[in-house]
């Protein structure tokens, strides 16, 4: 009911006014007509004075002919059904994520606003989910990587296939049972930068951006995380590095080889100096929400959107039926005429 008036519109309503006097002639029709002259103490008199009035037909062409008139008047009211589309055009702005998948995101040295655990995997998914949304303009694509990378989207606009990928995303364990989403272990930083950069490589866009999620450093891959980050500087692709981790939160000997290789701050300052980027450094929730925050705000682009309306006429569902109506009036009278007056 609530689209019916928002959506059926007459775009000439000042017609609907002759309205009123078709609907007045409709009630004074119905009206008690003008006394007689003559008072007659029986109508038994007339019973034998001119022709017998014929009803049958004949008495509905005025009620058709009234009828097709009220269709007329709204017809030329013009009634529309109007649909509203929202145009938006991309900002210009190109992203990719490229998304650190290592088994040292399964540690859960992160905290939720009750206080409960959580690992570093699920708080990032939280926080790139948010910053995805709130950039609803801009093309983004998302690579994961551990050994390897893994393209999860291309760059697109349709963020809820991006979203609905990265959802899916989740870890490979070290016992063999549910293989995660990149088999090979490890942590490829340069070659994630290299993947991301190649994709970027091929897009026309006024801006564009790498945001490289990781709590480990480079131990995989053919290229340095240095050499791919001067590979995207090349192609003037700016690198935001986020690291993640508290202090204490060390990869243990059950999950890496080397249980005291962490993130490389060093080497990820590097690699966002190169490239005219910022880096970062999450230690908690709240910072890793509050670093997305700030990427959001570096970025900002102008939003453009248009509002596209089309009006389908509907006054043809209406004239059609009146002329109907009209020549059927017409064809009674003409069956069945008036009396005549002699």
């Amino acid at each position: 009911m609530s689209s019916l008036f928002t959506q059926f519109h007459f775009l000439s309503p000042w017609w609907l006014t002759l309205l009123i006097p078709a609907i007045a002639i409709l009630f004074l029709r119905r009206g008690r007509g003008a006394e007689a002259t003559l008072t007659f103490s029986s109508l038994s008199v007339l019973a034998s004075l001119g022709k017998k009035l014929r009803q049958g037909p004949g008495a509905f062409s005025i009620p058709l002919l009234l009828t097709a008139l009220n269709l007329a008047i709204l017809a030329i009211a013009r009634p529309v059904w109007r649909e509203e589309f929202q145009n938006r055009t991309a900002s210009g702005v190109d992203i990719m994520i490229a998304f650190d998948v290592s088994l040292s995101m399964e540690i859960d040295d992160f905290y939720d606003s009750s206080g409960s655990p959580l690992q570093r995997l699920d708080a990032a998914k939280a926080v790139v989910t948010n910053f995805v949304k709130n950039r609803s303009d801009d093309r983004i694509g998302l690579v994961v990587f551990s050994g390897q990378p893994y393209h999860i989207s291309p760059i697109t606009l349709d963020h809820d296939w991006l979203l609905n990928g990265l959802a899916r995303v989740k870890l490979t364990k070290n016992d063999g049972y549910g293989a995660g989403t990149v088999r090979e272990q490890g942590t490829a930083i340069g070659s994630a930068i290299s993947a991301a950069a190649t994709r970027l490589h091929a897009r026309d866009a006024k801006s564009k951006i790498i945001v490289l999620i990781t709590d480990g450093a480079n131990n995989s891959g053919k290229i340095s995380p240095i050499d791919a980050a001067k590979y995207a500087a090349d192609l003037d692709i700016k690198i935001y590095a986020v690291a993640l981790g508290t202090k204490d939160g060390r990869v243990s000997s059950n999950i890496q080889r080397f249980p005291r290789q962490e993130f490389d701050l060093p080497t990820l300052q590097e690699v966002s100096r190169l490239t005219g980027g910022e880096n970062y450094w999450a230690q908690t929730n709240a910072e890793l929400k509050n670093t997305f925050r700030t990427i959001d705000a570096l970025e900002k682009t102008e939003r453009k959107t248009y509002t596209v309306t089309e009006d389908r006429e509907l006054y043809l569902w209406l004239l059609y039926p009146s002329l109907l109506l009209s020549a059927l009036a017409a064809l009674l009278i003409a069956v069945n005429p008036p009396p005549s007056v002699n």
